[in-house]
């Protein structure tokens, strides 16, 4: 007989506080090694945010956009910028008023599993991008070598 529990639920990574802000911190290093301010979101799975800034420098209206951009990263499991505008993604877009295609927003995927997204805003879409695309690769970095700063 199988356990009543495991057949009714699933284990389930969660992104911690502790990893939102580690992301963050790497973001927030990147775009200060580019020179350009940003507001930068971290969403956990269910598109929670987690963790946010808004530079010195950076653009008021970028806070909604970094934010939306991390939540679509994480709903869709893709970056954001490329997505291809399947009538799923324009149903959901329509439906919710909070999912963008614009550059910036990175999904962050362990073991195959989406727990969560960046999103980056107030640079040109491809600053916005490689902030987020390097924060991302510190996350996989600390995750491969086993080390939290």
């Amino acid at each position: 007989m199988s356990d009543p529990i495991s057949m009714l639920t699933r284990p389930a990574l969660k992104l911690t506080h502790r990893g939102a802000s580690l992301i963050l911190a790497a973001a927030v290093h990147a775009a200060e090694a580019m020179k350009v301010p940003q507001c930068i979101a971290i969403v956990d799975e269910g598109c929670n945010l987690l963790a946010f800034i808004r530079m010195d420098g950076s653009r008021v209206l970028s806070i909604e956009s970094a934010t939306r951009k991390a939540m679509t990263a994480a709903t869709t499991g893709q970056p954001t910028g490329n997505i291809s505008p399947d009538k799923a993604l324009l149903l959901a877009e329509a439906t919710s008023g909070r999912m963008t295609n614009l550059l910036g927003g990175v999904p962050l995927i362990v073991d195959g599993h989406i727990v969560g997204g960046i999103g980056v805003g107030s640079g040109t879409g491809e600053q916005d991008l490689e902030i987020a695309q390097a924060a991302v690769d510190v996350f996989q970095n600390m995750i491969k070598e086993g080390q939290i700063a």
